[in-house]
């Protein structure tokens, strides 16, 4: 069964015995970091589309894939990202399937490599119906790295409807869930917050 199968909170909880921390931000106060032309230019176009069209697809596309881009990019190509790439880790536990997007701290681009440290997970509207399916996959990025011999001491997520941005972090068998939903725009604050992820 894959992660989609975690519709709940509480379900993944259970099943991977995790408590949750609700409301509190965990991010610090990070500067916003300006766009390039090229991203200020696309959101202008996608951004109005995308939020009409109201589609998951049209929402991943046109918003939250050019924001991951822009985060590599600001890293000079030191991370990877992955877009509907299969991240089977544990099928017996149900960690398997794919992942909207992933951010590794690895520069290499063909395969997953370790460490992976950000989870994004789209929705078209409601953030509440994906936090199950991507603290699901957050454990998953956790195990991975493990399983790599490149464990690092929190994996961040995001679920995201492109327009309303809302994080967690796993450490341990503990999840943080921020409460705050951040929007886009402006984006200079979900891309200061993203980078700094990647970085911590």
């Amino acid at each position: 069964m894959p992660y989609s199968q975690f519709t709940t909170v509480s379900k993944v909880k259970e099943t991977f015995n995790l408590s949750t921390i609700e409301g509190e931000r965990f991010l610090p106060d990070i500067a916003p970091i300006n766009p390039s032309e090229t991203l200020k230019n696309f959101l202008a176009e996608s951004l109005p589309v995308a939020i009409a069209t109201g589609s998951e697809k049209a929402r991943s596309e046109g918003i939250v894939y050019p924001v991951l881009l822009e985060v590599r990019r600001l890293l000079n190509r030191q991370i990877s990202l992955f877009s509907g790439e299969d991240f089977t880790v544990d099928e017996s536990v149900g960690l398997n399937g794919v992942c909207d997007f992933l951010l590794s701290r690895s520069p290499e681009q063909i395969d997953i490599e370790a460490p992976a440290v950000i989870i994004i997970e789209a929705k078209k509207a409601d953030l509440k119906s994906g936090l199950g399916q991507c603290i699901a996959e957050m454990v998953a990025a956790l195990r991975f790295n493990e399983i790599k011999n490149k464990s690092i001491p929190t994996i961040y997520g995001c679920v995201s409807n492109g327009s309303q941005w809302r994080f967690l972090k796993l450490q341990g068998q503990t999840v943080t869930i921020d409460l705050f939903d951040y929007s886009l725009p402006p984006v200079e604050q979900i891309l200061g917050f993203l980078v700094w992820m990647a970085q911590n």
